[in-house]
């Protein structure tokens, strides 16, 4: 008999053993299947990622020249170096195109799955229950859309399983030997190099490494992790002693904290953001709600149902286990570590600055996983049903975000127009030379640069101009100026048109006394705010002067003309001088109106405020100074 349940056992594990690599096959499929053509197009950012891994496979030297950078500068950022260099090498054996670059992100993904598989049957001794945990993570909708995007972001949860498996691995040694403090170290290192986030979540992660020093020979085993996590931190650095702010500068613009919040004020927007970030509802059902979010699908949960209940169950068993085993309550410290860094930003729940809290939660399915494996024959029913309340739902997710790649506005979001129409009207036109004018705040070369890298056309085709500069007379532009004077329409997909430049660039005057004058009124303010709310104004601006009011050629033009703001307290003294601004969108004779959109930014206090609209050329004057009467609408800040 003994001998019977010994084969049986042994089957049973050789059973697993086979299910593990048809398994991995199954979610490479799942993974790869239709990668390049979804998401449709290239993500701005996508190409920014690829073009700059393409240069150093290439040349050994970033887009701007910089030879084997440490980080990669663009669009005013830096971007990390772990994927660009993974891609890169990547680049260097296939070639840059968007097939290898997304069937990297899908490896990435895959591994990710791999390595909580491992991680489960570690931490559990169930191979049983390490299945499962990677058939989960297989499935997650959270962990399968960062796998499907090229950006630094989609090697950062694998570096977070890497972390929780080398720190499994050691805990189950009386004590650590000097090969699992470099491993925990490099799993570190790699979490602080591979996405923003890391910079915050790798030095708390290696801080909560002390859960685990429960004895000497631990204690010291951590100490040495932490000197070597340290030697992996000093590129980073010397770097942000050499770039002083390059690393920051973002968070700056994306934080409530200010210099003019108080200690108060920024502890209790970090913990109302704490807990947005943790909302089951953002989880389950709507997913992340910012229609400019890359990764998600708009209206689909990020974690499947049965993922959660299986995870609050393994809570509750981990929370029992953690009593006598320091892992788990390390595992749980680090769930709630991996929430901070979102938390010190402005918006709710951005799935991609959460991106290690998915691996956390598949994490906690493991003990569920054995606990129900082990039980009797209620267990195994509910086992039997989670499962397959798991395979539907993942298949209906699957179904979602396929069908999700025809809908316009993903094509919008990914440039899909960009090689398909847009580029292909440009060499038509122009086959030769095709100028790129930019808007500051959208930085399409790199969809020039990229799919010319990616197309085979040489790089010196395509003429980048300066923000100021105008392109010379009868020249084939890709501009994402809003305006453009001088435009023959050729092909157009926000925000890009391809235009054929009639007339010679013009050269704008100072207007001078009485043509300094405007009546402005208003069609679209709200009177009604959030403290730091962004508005959209819509106003309608006539040219009561005596001169024509000529439109900007480039963004950065001088002397353009705009309508901006200030804002007033209620007794007309000035809170804020200058917030938002407006361009002129054509030409504008005496006598005649157009319509200015722009955005302004609430006052960060409650109470009643004064919307002043004025009219201004840069580097000239506000119309006001020069007697122009401004436009001024009560807004009340609550």
């Amino acid at each position: 008999m003994a001998a019977d349940e010994g084969m049986d056992q042994r089957g049973h594990k050789g059973t697993a053993r086979a299910l593990w690599p048809l398994l991995a096959a199954a979610g490479l499929t799942l993974y790869a299947w239709g990668a390049p053509a979804n998401p449709p197009g290239f993500f701005i950012d996508e190409s920014s990622v690829a073009y700059n891994a393409h240069a150093v496979a290439e040349s050994g030297r970033d887009e701007h020249g910089e030879p084997w950078p440490l980080y990669f500068r663009a669009f005013g950022d830096y971007k990390n170096p772990v994927y660009v260099y993974l891609l890169a090498a990547v680049f260097k054996a296939t070639g840059p195109g968007v097939a290898p670059a997304r069937y990297l992100s899908a490896v990435l993904g895959l591994l990710t799955a791999l390595v909580l598989g491992l991680l489960a049957a570690r931490a559990t001794g169930r191979r049983g229950a390490g299945l499962l945990t990677f058939l989960t993570a297989l499935l997650t909708p959270w962990l399968f859309e960062l796998s499907r995007v090229v950006v630094e972001v989609a090697a950062f949860p694998l570096a977070v399983a890497l972390a929780l498996l080398a720190t499994r691995r050691a805990s189950d040694r009386a004590g650590w030997r000097l090969a699992d403090a470099a491993l925990i170290a490099a799993s570190l290192a790699l979490i602080t190099y591979t996405y923003s986030t890391g910079r915050l979540f790798g030095p708390l992660l290696a801080l909560g490494l002390l859960l685990l020093a429960t004895t000497r020979a631990r204690l010291r085993g951590v100490l040495a992790t932490w000197a070597l996590y340290g030697l992996a931190l000093a590129p980073l650095a010397i770097y942000h002693l050499r770039h002083p702010g390059a690393l920051t500068k973002r968070f700056s613009y994306l934080t409530y904290i200010t210099p003019e919040s108080g200690y108060l004020e920024d502890a209790l927007e970090f913990a109302r953001h704490f807990a947005a970030n943790l909302n089951p509802w953002r989880m389950l059902v709507t997913g992340d709600v910012n229609p400019y979010q890359i990764a998600s699908i708009p209206g689909a949960g990020l974690v499947l149902a049965a993922s959660f209940a299986l995870a609050l169950v393994g809570g509750w068993r981990a929370g029992l286990e953690a009593r006598r085993d320091p892992w788990w309550r390390f595992l749980f410290y680090g769930l709630t570590a991996s929430v901070v860094p979102a938390s010190l930003t402005n918006e709710h729940f951005h799935m991609l600055r959460l991106a290690a809290l998915p691996v956390f939660v598949v994490a906690l399915c493991a003990p569920a996983f054995a606990w129900l494996l082990g039980g009797g024959r209620g267990r195994r029913v509910a086992l039997a049903t989670l499962v397959a309340l798991t395979l539907a739902q993942g298949a209906l997710f699957r179904r979602q975000f396929e069908l999700s790649a025809g809908s316009p506005w993903r094509l919008h979001m990914f440039d899909a127009d960009y090689p398909a129409r847009l580029l292909p009207a440009a060499l038509a036109a122009s086959p030769r030379e095709i100028h790129i004018a930019d808007s500051p705040a959208v930085p399409g070369y790199i969809q020039a640069l990229w799919y010319a890298a990616a197309w085979g056309l040489p790089r010196e085709s395509f003429v980048l101009l300066r923000p100021e500069e105008a392109a010379p007379a009868g020249s084939v532009v890709i501009t994402t100026e809003d305006v453009r004077p001088r435009c023959r329409v050729l092909a157009e997909s926000e925000p890009y048109t391809v235009c054929a430049n009639e007339g010679a660039p013009r050269t704008p005057a100072p207007l001078e006394g009485d043509d300094l004058r405007a009546e402005i009124r208003a069609l679209e303010v709200p009177q009604r705010a959030a403290p730091k709310e962004r508005l959209k104004i819509r106003v309608a601006v006539r040219n009561a002067g005596g001169a024509l009011w000529p439109a900007r050629e480039r963004g950065l033009s001088p002397l353009q003309l705009s309508a901006a703001n200030h804002w007033l307290d209620a007794e007309g003294r000035v809170v804020t001088n200058d917030d938002g601004r407006g361009a002129l969108p054509r030409d504008l004779a005496p006598g005649e109106e157009a319509e200015i959109a722009f955005d302004v930014n609430a006052p960060r206090r409650p109470g009643l405020y004064l919307l002043e609209i004025d009219m201004l050329q840069e580097g000239v004057s506000w119309f006001a100074l020069k007697g122009s009467k401004t436009l001024r609408v009560p807004v009340r800040v609550e």
